[in-house]
């Protein structure tokens, strides 16, 4: 087989990872955001619960959970599909490391803008939606380009419950030929959405700075 047909069976499963990635990127930002938030106030119970939350799915590896959900779940009466397993799978694993992200980029906001802010009379959503987290956002964006880009790469472990995504189809590939070349293919697209993601985020935070200013 050459390797122009080789990367055209790879790249088969490029719509599946993307679609993961997307799903993902789009529901555990918000979530991560509103955890961070709650992770901050003044309701201790509310802390504890998203404190324990975060503990378990970032001290967890990503592909055990991924086993729980997909191949655990069914014994207690629920299944999901391998799509479903996955989304959600990542959703809740990623929304725990956005929440300290993102409450870590809120608590980098210097005390005195919260004091100006309460001596102006702002009421707390204002400040927090127009002053607070515009710069929590903006400090946070080194921390969500680096986990953008393992986003990329963990979509990887889909193929653990047999979807048929990038690394997948080249492993077929590899145990059919019996040739390296799907795996350097394979990852030279990592490499090439990796670079892509990065090329992305620097533009975002080179404008957002001018935004801010």
């Amino acid at each position: 087989m050459k390797s122009a047909d080789m990367l055209i069976y790879i790249l088969k499963g490029l719509n599946l990872s993307f679609l993961i990635y997307i799903v993902t990127a789009i529901i555990s930002i918000p979530l991560g955001m509103i955890f961070a938030l709650g992770s901050i106030s003044k309701n201790i119970f509310l802390n504890k619960i998203i404190g324990i939350y975060t503990w378990i799915f970032r001290g967890t590896p990503l592909l055990l959970q991924l086993f729980f959900v997909y191949y655990g779940l069914p014994t207690i009466g629920v299944t999901l599909t391998s799509f479903q397993a996955a989304s959600l799978t990542f959703i809740i694993n990623y929304a725990a490391y956005l929440t300290e992200i993102f409450r870590g980029g809120i608590e980098s906001i210097d005390n005195g803008q919260y004091e100006a802010s309460y001596v102006l009379g702002i009421s707390y959503p204002h400040m927090m939606r127009k002053i607070i987290l515009p710069q929590a956002i903006k400090n946070s964006l080194p921390s969500l380009g680096n986990e953008a880009i393992t986003l990329i790469k963990d979509t990887a472990l889909v193929s653990a419950i047999g979807m048929g995504e990038i690394l997948r189809n080249s492993k077929e590939l590899v145990t059919t030929t019996f040739s390296i070349t799907p795996f350097i293919l394979c990852a030279l697209i990592y490499l090439g959405l990796s670079s892509l993601v990065v090329t992305l985020f620097k533009y975002i935070e080179k404008n957002y700075a001018k935004g801010m200013r």
